[in-house]
């Protein structure tokens, strides 16, 4: 009987935890198609074409910041920098493995070192939520959601204050 039990849990435990593989790695995450990238130019005009190709996006079901796309441009990051918004500090997160043409790690990396530059893609795409796009100098681009400061302040409890949108009327693009 005892043996019985062992494998019943041990069964029950294996199969959760497939379960749970499952649902982060594929059940919530979709491709999506006709995925517009736009930049948001030096001095917060509204976002604009950029000129992207061959884009490759997902999209997660449970989050806004679920979003990954890789794509080609022919905007080199030096037109780019003097054109649009110029992001510091940001970093890529990590997409599922079968969303293979995102490199996180790398990603960072190539920012890290200066060897890609990361833009402002759309400001509040969803509530507290920025597109960051980034290009390397190869014509290659990555394009992400990370929480912006506002945010930072809703998701963690603190007042938002007046330079957030107002969460009760905000319609985002996402």
């Amino acid at each position: 009987m005892g043996k019985f039990v062992v494998m019943l849990l041990l069964g029950t435990a294996l199969a959760a935890g497939v379960g749970i593989w499952y649902t982060n790695h594929s059940a919530y995450w979709a491709p999506m198609e006709n995925v517009t990238l736009q930049a948001t130019p030096v001095g917060g005009a509204a976002p604009e074409p950029f000129g992207v190709s061959d884009v490759t996006a997902i999209r997660s079901a449970s989050s806004p910041l679920g979003f990954r796309a890789c794509f080609t441009t022919t905007s080199s990051p030096a037109f780019m920098s003097e054109r649009f918004e110029v992001l510091e500090n940001v970093a890529p997160t990590v997409p599922p493995s079968w969303f293979d043409c995102f490199d996180a790690p790398a990603i960072g990396e190539a920012l890290a070192s200066g060897g890609a530059l990361a833009f402002l893609g759309q400001e509040n795409i969803a509530y507290g939520v920025n597109r960051v796009i980034a290009v390397l100098p190869d014509g290659r681009g990555f394009a992400w959601h990370e929480l912006n400061n506002c945010g930072k302040k809703a998701y963690d409890g603190s007042p938002v204050g007046d330079a957030c949108p107002d969460r009760a009327t905000f319609k985002g693009d996402f």
